[in-house]
């Protein structure tokens, strides 16, 4: 799996499981109860500071997840503006259209409106779109270190320059790269700047069950300033079951994951961490180098560290990603455009060859079999044509049946098949997509 799984092996992993069955019956909603969950959480988010180079008011707390650390940076925002900015009554955050589906979740939940602005050639964002972007409703903009789809990172100096001039909020999302970058520099890698060093950085959250490799469960959010982490906690004060104080969006909050990101904290130091984001950067470097070589395909942009996409030009990239699967190799599947998403981590390093080698089979195999491969193309064009004259109640009806189609097609492979991503992908009206998604997790629920 080059995705979803970071695994450090059997040594490493082995301490992180103790460490967290001696804490998983704790609650760290109580951190006055539970001393020794409070000392952890406390040393993970100082060491956290210390990677991202924050200041003496630097402050920040332990979450359950880079979506939960976007949702309070969201939060937060939102409510710094109510309390520093009375006139706006619309809040807005500018964003690349590359960002985390977490930061539309969290407006969604937070009543805050998104703007999207568009990306690059680079895939990196666009600066001068976000600058006209930006309105008196504006109250955060944001960036990605890297953004997840194509693994680049966006000009975050230049997105800092912006929010400077406006007075305004600025998160980095370093979920995937806030336990990468630090030590890709320590390792001799050149990268560019995305934390406090930079003015105008406000917020950065970072994922440790990521690249820091600890069970899930386990991110920070840091703030420049501690003023500012004030608005993202919740007191209520009225209740007769007593005061009642929480940091972030979860109450009760399991001890086995922040026991866990400790001691491999403490295991691994900054050594351990420099040596694994060495072999996981060359192998990325191996892989993409490989992927390159192969005719038709090719790795999209210039990612910056071990996460990246790739595309074809002359096959259907999601048959190839089928043809793999039934290898049993998953790679993800991403859109706009159509490509495979690969996430090199430490278990995958051993990996390079095989995967290379198990590619070039998959591509030899889709190549040999596009006249078989008729039916998947017309089943997608013929939903796309169909999502543009029918009624949405119809067209749900069509496209349900032929994600049941592919789904029995595809029983026993990893993820949906190359029909439905085709589907998807393809259909202009992204409300029929919508709807389509959520009757799929309907009924996979």
């Amino acid at each position: 799996m080059f995705g979803y799984v970071y695994y450090p092996g059997d040594e490493v992993a082995g301490v992180a499981e103790e460490a967290y069955n001696i804490f998983r019956t704790e609650n760290a909603l109580n951190p006055s109860l539970f001393a020794s969950l409070k000392k952890f959480e406390n040393e993970i988010v100082q060491m956290m500071i210390s990677l991202f180079h924050g200041g003496p008011e630097a402050a920040g707390t332990f979450t359950s997840g880079g979506t939960e650390s976007i949702l309070m940076a969201v939060k937060s925002a939102r409510d710094w503006a109510r309390a520093n900015r009375p006139g706006i009554v619309s809040p807005e955050i500018v964003v690349p259209a590359s960002v985390h589906p977490a930061f539309h979740k969290a407006a969604h939940y937070l009543g805050v409106k998104v703007v999207l602005t568009p990306v690059g050639s680079d895939k990196r964002a666009d600066v001068d779109s976000m600058r006209m972007a930006l309105s008196p409703e504006t109250i955060m903009l944001a960036g990605s270190a890297p953004c997840f789809p194509h693994g680049v990172i966006d000009p975050i100096v230049e997105i800092a320059k912006l929010a400077i001039d406006r007075e305004i909020l600025f998160h980095v999302d370093a979920c995937m790269g806030g336990m990468l970058i630090p030590f890709a520099e320590e390792a001799g890698y050149t990268v560019p700047l995305f934390d406090f060093r930079v003015p105008g950085v406000t917020s950065v959250s970072a994922d440790i069950h990521k690249y820091g490799y600890s069970p899930k469960g386990a991110s920070v959010i840091i703030y420049a300033d501690r003023s500012l982490r004030k608005h993202q906690f919740f007191v209520h004060t009225d209740w007769s079951g007593g005061l009642y104080g929480s940091p972030s969006m979860l109450g009760t909050r399991g001890g086995g994951p922040v026991a866990a990101a400790w001691a491999l904290f403490m295991h691994l130091g900054r050594p351990g961490y420099v040596q694994m984001t060495r072999e996981a950067m060359e192998a990325s470097g191996e892989l993409q180098s490989g992927i390159n070589s192969i005719p038709g395909l090719s790795v999209i942009s210039n990612p910056d560290l071990t996460i990246f996409a790739f595309t074809s030009s002359d096959s259907d990239i999601f048959e190839i990603g089928d043809a793999l699967s039934k290898q049993g190799w998953f790679l993800d599947r991403i859109q706009f455009p159509n490509a495979l998403h690969v996430t090199v981590a430490k278990h995958n390093t051993s990996q390079t060859e095989e995967l290379l080698a198990a590619l070039r089979q998959a591509v030899t195999k889709v190549k040999k079999k596009r006249i078989s491969g008729a039916s998947t193309h017309f089943l997608v064009s013929f939903v796309r044509e169909m999502s543009r004259v029918l009624p949405e109640k119809w067209f749900r009806k069509i496209s349900s049946a032929a994600a049941g189609l592919t789904e029995g097609k595809d029983k026993g492979r990893h993820g949906m098949g190359a029909a439905m991503y085709g589907i998807t992908a393809s259909v202009d009206n992204r409300k029929n997509v919508h709807d389509v998604v959520l009757d799929v997790l309907d009924k996979m629920y």
